[in-house]
C-alpha cells in the first residue's frame, strides 16, 4: 500500500506555452521506503527531473541542458531538496496519514427510530449518524430475515460526513398479536454487536401521536411551567400589594402620622 503527498500546480504562458511542476513523496507503509520526486514538463513532455540519489538534474531533451548545468552548481538548493524530499516530507505525509485513518476509521453508532405517517402507513425504521457507510439495516421476525413487505430506502449523506438509511414494514398482513415477533436489525462493520428495536406501537413516532414512552415526560415539564408561572404571578402580586411607610418630612401631616399624641401649636 502507498501512499503519495503531492503540489501539482499547471498554469498556461501567455499565449502559446504550458508549463508545469510536479514534486511530493511516496511512502510504502509495508516496506518503510521513502522515494521523492521534483521534476518539471514543457508542453506536456518532462523537461527537467532530479535525480535524489545523485542530487543531479536530468535532462530528458536538449533544450533543458543549459537549465540542467545552471541549476547542477546551485549547491544551497539542492541540499534544500535533499532535506526537504528525504526528510520533511516524508514526516509530513505519515502525519496526515495518522490523522487521516483516525478519522476515516472511527465507528460512529447511529440513532435508530420507529417512523409512521398514519396508522395504515408502513413503519419506517430509521437509522441517522453512523459512520462508516459499510452498514445495512432490515427487518426480521423470529430471528428470520424478512425479503416481502420490505422496502429498503437509500444509504443517504448527512450533513456532518455520517450517514442515514432505512427500510420500511408493511403493517397490512401482520397482526396486532404477533407485532412482537417483529425486530429492526442494524449492523455497521467493525461493531460486533447489532443495533435491535423491536416493533412496539409505543415507541412509534407518527404525525398524530407522541411515542408513550416520552409522553410522560413532556406532561411533567409542562405542568413545571404552569406551576412556576403559578408561583411567578404570586409573588409579583405580592410586591405590586406592598406598599413603602412615607418618608418623613416638615409637613404637618407626616408629623402627625409619625407622633399622633404630639400637639399642634
Amino acid at each position: 500500500m502507498k501512499f503519495f503527498f503531492l503540489f501539482f500546480l499547471p498554469f498556461v504562458s501567455p499565449g502559446v506555452h504550458t508549463y508545469q511542476r510536479l514534486d511530493g513523496c511516496e511512502w510504502d507503509n509495508e516496506t518503510g521506503e521513502v522515494k521523492g520526486f521534483h521534476q518539471y514538463s514543457y508542453d506536456g513532455e518532462d523537461f527537467l527531473v532530479l535525480d535524489l540519489n545523485t542530487m543531479t538534474w536530468i535532462a530528458p531533451v536538449p533544450q533543458a541542458v543549459p537549465t540542467k548545468l545552471k541549476w547542477d552548481t546551485d549547491e544551497g538548493t539542492l541540499q534544500f531538496n535533499k532535506i526537504f524530499y528525504g526528510h520533511v516530507c516524508p514526516e509530513k505525509l505519515k502525519k496526515y496519514v495518522t490523522y487521516g485513518n483516525s478519522y476515516l476509521q472511527r465507528t460512529d453508532l447511529p440513532s435508530v427510530f420507529l417512523l409512521q405517517k398514519s396508522p395504515s402507513s408502513p413503519v419506517c425504521c430509521h437509522a441517522t449518524g453512523f459512520y462508516p457507510d459499510k452498514a445495512d439495516i432490515f427487518w426480521r421476525k423470529e430471528g428470520q430475515q424478512l425479503f416481502e413487505d420490505v422496502d429498503h430506502g437509500e444509504l443517504l449523506p448527512n450533513h456532518d460526513g455520517t450517514f442515514q438509511m432505512s427500510v420500511d414494514l408493511n403493517l397490512s398482513s401482520v397482526k396486532p398479536e404477533d407485532w412482537e415477533k417483529y425486530e429492526c436489525v442494524f449492523q455497521l462493520a467493525g461493531v460486533k454487536h447489532d443495533i435491535i428495536t423491536k416493533l412496539d406501537k409505543d415507541a412509534i413516532w407518527t404525525n398524530h401521536e407522541t411515542p408513550r414512552d416520552i409522553r410522560v415526560p413532556v406532561i411533567v415539564a409542562v405542568l413545571a411551567l404552569v406551576l412556576a408561572a403559578i408561583v411567578g404571578f404570586i409573588v409579583y402580586k405580592k410586591k405590586k400589594g406592598a406598599k413603602c411607610p412615607p418618608s418623613p418630612d416638615s409637613s404637618s401631616e407626616a408629623s402627625q402620622h409619625l407622633n399622633p399624641d404630639a400637639t399642634t401649636t
